[in-house]
């Protein structure tokens, strides 16, 4: 039986039609002479009547139907009777009363249901992946990335840009992250690296003179893993020649309020707000603000400086900075709280953490308080008021912006701060060129090496390398980095002293950036692009806490597939053919 109709298109507009379906069993209701069923599809649900007295062989057969079977039926759409009509089901008000079924395969008894409410671990759900397919929300979900992908690619192909499939098999180059690495059997101990982003072949297609190139790009980093993070994932690359920041950062704009329209209904102001760096680190102390909520870091090293708790002065004198959170009521904290909170800023970073309550007459209580002038501290922080608690942290601005930063987004979540209603887009923008290393004792690529600097910081370059900003991009979304992008270095003399900044050798630099040095050479346009990850727009579009719902076979935070059984090992005869040996040794079987 062919299918007439999809299970989720049905209504009222169908009655007294005859139709095909075909599908999984989702449920079935017997209420003795009549047996209830709903099929399902990816479109929808539809129930089926299985009636004695009009076919009684037909209701045997459908008594011996369990969930997930794959059934197709024919049957005369009706009118459901009033008092059973289904407002929350698209076609709730119908039903079909069949006269053929199918049973087209049937099922064994299976670890979960098919429904989005199943409780049931992700370790389970990612080992039967193709069950969790079957969920209503995993298929919403793949639909709306599947929409994503559809309205990007018409977008960019009316904006004149070429899709063009850059190599997945390519050279191990210094991108940021752990290559991981394919060897070459025709070239025994050689290897090649998977993409960690398509960059060096992106800027040379601009050299080659494809002027607007896009790709919907497969990358892979071997990083330690978290909720919005892959070892395989997906971007939505893109570059442009003759174009400057201005450009690049509109045409994206253009993008991003298409696809929340057109999927959510979602408006964002034009143009979307912007932030420096040094602005979204110091009031925030992260460079991907989460804006559906205020609790703006306060600088008090002013105040520091003459107070007389020397641990304040102490963070001032040796070039440090002191900065404070305003908790709003958080007077109300009983000191086992505050112990919790002192012990997790010690894990991410800080020393210590002071604190202060405002009591509701004004004064201060803590064991501080006798080293802070009352009056000297409120006009510091002017937006303290009566039953807040002032949480300090005392240390170089790198780890004052870290632990504040990260206290800041803990107590947003647990204090219910955070506006889940609001959509807070921003561009974070003049990024430092170069930050300092201090394990290895160098300056290291805040971006990445290709970045180039604002025209008016070239001179930083040999005199204060550290204060040189670039003309790099981040766009942000509540409080996650939706992608980044800069305008590049075409002049292969600044590509050199970018180079010797980063204490690459020329030798190196030639080994492992030889193809791009040698196309810059030979006349580069001025060219910049951006990359935004797809798996993590899919996931804040769709309301999902991890990337892993958003792409069909993802990997646990270990990076293994549950299902496959991948990474695997392999035989002998594989590694002799590759050339290579293991130094992993097997456990003896017990």
């Amino acid at each position: 039986m062919k299918r007439s109709h999809h299970c989720g298109e049905l209504s009222l507009t169908h009655v007294n039609q005859t139709v095909t379906l075909a599908g999984w069993v989702a449920s079935r209701r017997d209420h003795g002479g009549v047996i209830f069923i709903d099929i399902r599809d990816r479109y929808g649900l539809t129930q089926i009547v299985f009636d004695s007295e009009e076919n009684a062989p037909l209701h045997a057969i459908a008594d011996r139907l369990r969930n997930e079977y794959v059934i197709a039926i024919t049957g005369k759409v009706s009118e459901r009777p009033e008092e059973s009509h289904n407002p929350h089901l698209p076609t709730g008000s119908i039903e079909i009363r069949a006269h053929e079924l199918d049973v087209l395969n049937e099922s064994i008894p299976l670890p979960f249901t098919a429904e989005d409410d199943v409780q049931t671990s992700e370790s389970l759900r990612l080992e039967y992946r193709y069950l969790d397919l079957r969920r209503p929300k995993m298929q919403q979900l793949l639909q709306l990335r599947s929409q994503v992908s559809h309205l990007t690619r018409n977008f960019l192909h009316e904006h004149q840009f070429l899709e063009i499939e850059t190599p997945i098999l390519t050279k191990s180059t210094p991108e940021g992250a752990r290559d991981y690495l394919v060897p070459s059997r025709v070239s025994p101990g050689e290897f090649f690296a998977l993409p960690q982003s398509p960059q060096l072949f992106k800027q040379i297609l601009m050299i080659g003179g494809m002027d607007r190139y896009f790709q919907i790009a497969r990358c892979f980093r071997d990083e330690d893993l978290r909720l919005d993070r892959q070892p395989e994932f997906t971007q939505i690359d893109l570059e442009m020649s003759f174009v400057d920041r201005e450009d690049i950062i509109q045409l994206i704009e253009t993008l991003i309020r298409l696809i929340f329209k057109e999927t959510k209904q979602i408006e964002f102001p034009n143009p979307l707000p912007r932030l420096t760096y040094e602005e979204a680190m110091g009031r925030y102390g992260t460079d991907k603000p989460d804006l559906r909520f205020d609790l703006p870091l306060q600088d008090l090293s002013e105040f520091a400086k003459s107070c007389d708790f020397q641990v304040f002065r102490r963070a001032i004198e040796s070039g440090g900075m002191v900065k404070s959170l305003i908790i709003p009521n958080g007077a109300a904290f009983t000191r086992n709280r505050i112990d919790n909170l002192i012990d997790t800023a010690k894990e991410f970073g800080a020393k210590g953490l002071a604190w202060v309550k405002i009591s509701e007459d004004g004064k201060l209580d803590s064991s501080i308080a006798k080293f802070l002038n009352t009056e000297a501290l409120r006009a510091a922080l002017p937006s303290a008021n009566p039953g807040d608690l002032l949480l300090f942290v005392a240390d170089q601005a790198r780890v004052v912006h870290q632990v504040l930063g990260r206290l800041r987004l803990l107590l947003g979540e647990e204090l219910e701060l955070i506006d889940r209603t609001r959509w807070e887009a921003l561009w974070v923008v003049d990024f430092p060129m170069f930050e300092y290393d201090d394990t290895s004792q160098r300056h290291v690529a805040l971006h990445h090496p290709f970045t180039a600097p604002h025209t008016e910081d070239i001179p930083l370059l040999d005199s204060e390398p550290l204060h040189a900003k670039t003309l790099a991009y981040d766009l942000v979304l509540n409080g996650f980095e939706l992608g980044g992008g800069s305008i590049r270095i075409h002049s292969p003399r600044m590509q050199e002293k970018v180079f010797d900044l980063l204490k690459i050798s020329k030798e190196e630099a030639k080994e492992k950036f030889g193809f791009l040095l040698n196309a810059l050479e030979s006349g580069a346009p001025p060219h910049g692009g951006i990359a935004l990850g797809l798996d993590r727009l899919i996931m804040l579009l769709g309301q999902t806490e991890s990337i892993r719902d958003t792409i069909p076979f993802p990997k646990t935070q270990k990076a293994q597939c549950l299902m496959t059984h991948a990474p695997s090992s392999v035989s002998p005869e594989q590694l002799q053919e590759l050339s290579i040996r293991t130094t992993t040794k097997k456990p003896a079987a017990s």
